[in-house]
């Protein structure tokens, strides 16, 4: 079985309005265009949280024109990685891809204050993310 050369993952969590984003946030700026990154929700809300927004402005993130997206199969099916954020059973399961389900606390209706530590969490769970898929790649 062959690694892709460049991995895709998926994080998903009910509203993709938070967890999900911030975290999809972190992996683009952490790999670049190393990973493919996506997020979606199984029941999308309208806009991503503007608490999230401002946690991860802190940090020079820009989640500014970030939409929520409606998960779908296909996008299971695209992604090697799929990491789950207290989606439940939404999350459709296709043998031979690695899941992961990271518990975190919501930030739905939290303020500043309360989102900061959720996304440094978030940031340490997706450095530990990419160190495994970096570690993966074929050497040279």
């Amino acid at each position: 079985m062959s690694v892709p050369s460049r991995p895709s993952v998926l994080f998903v969590c009910v509203h993709n309005a938070g967890r999900s984003q911030m975290a999809a946030g972190w992996l683009r700026h952490l790999a670049g265009d190393r990973v493919e990154v996506r997020s979606a929700g199984s029941q999308p809300a309208e806009g991503v949280n503007p608490a999230a927004v401002e946690a991860m402005r802190e940090v020079g993130i820009d989640l500014g024109a970030a939409t929520p997206r409606v998960l779908t199969t296909e996008a299971v099916e695209l992604s090697d990685v799929v990491i789950t954020m207290g989606c439940g059973d939404a999350c459709p399961f296709f043998p031979g891809k690695r899941y992961e389900d990271w518990v975190l606390e919501d930030p739905a209706g939290r303020g500043l204050e309360a989102v900061r530590p959720i996304r440094d969490e978030i940031r340490t769970r997706v450095e530990a993310l990419l160190a495994s898929l970096t570690s993966a790649e074929p050497s040279p």
